[in-house]
């Protein structure tokens, strides 16, 4: 950080904590807001989600060769092969938006093409089994059946507009090859990342004995497996995506928390009521607003769901709902900013717009039918 953006920072926080009246309720309760939906973001997603994928994220970096990374999800794999993998990869794994961004930061700084990596990243929070089954519960077997097939379509429909956009920075990215030797032999890799990914997923979902099993498992692995200067490596790759996303996060939720309060809170300092006013019926407009509203709120896994049945009730039209079902658990205010910091501002800038564009497109045709 540069001393101009310091002096900077230093500025625009002295004359925040100089003008803002924070004798005004509102104000009050939106700091408030942002940090509850941090302490409620700690208790719930750090431990047993974030932390786990900073180490798969970071295993991936030390234990998978280059080569096994672009052979099948490169940009010069076969299309069939490198989507289908980054969408059942997430799929399976079935994360929230947070915890889905050290495991793409780790597949693409490995050398996987920019489109299956946008796919694996749309896919991981959209693309959640529990998540579409408790859609058609509650709102309806019409909208779950649409939920699923619209993440699947959106999924492998923005990787591979990103690739095609990107197509020529992926042809030189893809010349490169480091050619190091891997850490640990393909099935080692395998068993120790699969153990990982046991505890992310029985973890985050309170499944504490096979949560415990699988880091047995990690832990005999580990010591059997890997030598000094390899462990202090993992976990130093591991201590790099750590510090890279964690404090974008929490600026991320602070902030989102700040101007629209937690799920179901009208302490914000944007009132919930003025978002539900123009979400009625199922114009171009209601929906794009929905898809941008989608894209900035924080979800936490499944309370979209609750949310949006309020909303309905309320008179949200059926296709802004879907609109920000597809937009909201994939994009947030938090993960745009770590993605900025993996892609840059350009491709994070396409990727956020294609998605909106095509959750829009989606709640006007679900609408309309």
């Amino acid at each position: 950080m540069s001393e101009r953006t310091k002096a900077t920072l230093l500025v625009a926080a002295f004359l925040a904590a100089f003008f803002l009246p924070f004798e005004h309720a509102r104000l009050r309760g939106a700091a408030l807001e942002a940090f509850l939906l941090l302490r409620e973001y700690a208790r719930e997603h750090v431990l047993f989600c974030l932390v786990p994928a900073f180490f798969i994220a970071g295993g991936i970096g030390v234990f998978l060769s280059q080569g096994a990374v672009m052979r099948y999800l490169g940009a010069q794999a076969r299309r069939v092969v490198a989507y289908g993998v980054a969408s059942v990869s997430g799929a399976v794994l079935a994360v929230c938006s947070c915890t889905v961004l050290p495991l793409f930061a780790g597949i693409y700084r490995r050398g996987a093409g920019i489109g299956p990596a946008t796919t694996f990243l749309y896919s991981g929070p959209a693309i959640n089994v529990l998540a579409v089954i408790l859609t058609a519960q509650v709102l309806g077997w019409r909208m779950g059946l649409a939920r699923a097939v619209g993440a699947v379509v959106l999924s492998i429909g923005v990787g591979l507009s990103m690739g095609w956009i990107f197509r020529r920075d992926e042809a030189e990215a893809q010349e490169f090859d480091s050619g190091e030797e891997p850490a640990l032999s393909g099935g080692q890799a395998v068993g120790l990342l699969l153990a990982l990914m046991g505890v992310l997923v029985f973890g985050a979902r309170g499944v504490w004995l096979w949560a415990g099993v699988s880091l047995v498992a990690v832990l005999v692995m580990a010591w059997r497996w890997l030598r000094n200067d390899t462990g202090l490596l993992w976990l130093d790759e591991t201590w790099t995506y750590a510090k890279l996303i964690l404090p974008l996060l929490f600026v991320g939720v602070l902030v989102a928390g700040f101007l629209l309060g937690r799920p179901g809170s009208e302490a914000g300092l944007i009132p919930a009521h003025w978002v539900e006013g123009v979400l009625g019926g199922n114009s171009l407009g209601a929906n794009l607003f929905a898809s941008v509203a989608g894209a900035l709120m924080y979800f936490a896994t499944l309370t979209e769901i609750p949310i949006l049945e309020g909303l309905m009730g309320q008179g949200m039209g059926k296709g802004p709902a879907l609109a920000l079902l597809l937009a909201g658990p994939a994009l947030s205010l938090p993960n745009l900013l770590v993605i900025r910091s993996v892609l840059g501002t350009k491709k994070t800038a396409v990727y956020t717009g294609l998605v909106v564009v095509a959750s829009t497109l989606a709640g006007v045709v679900y609408g309309a039918f």
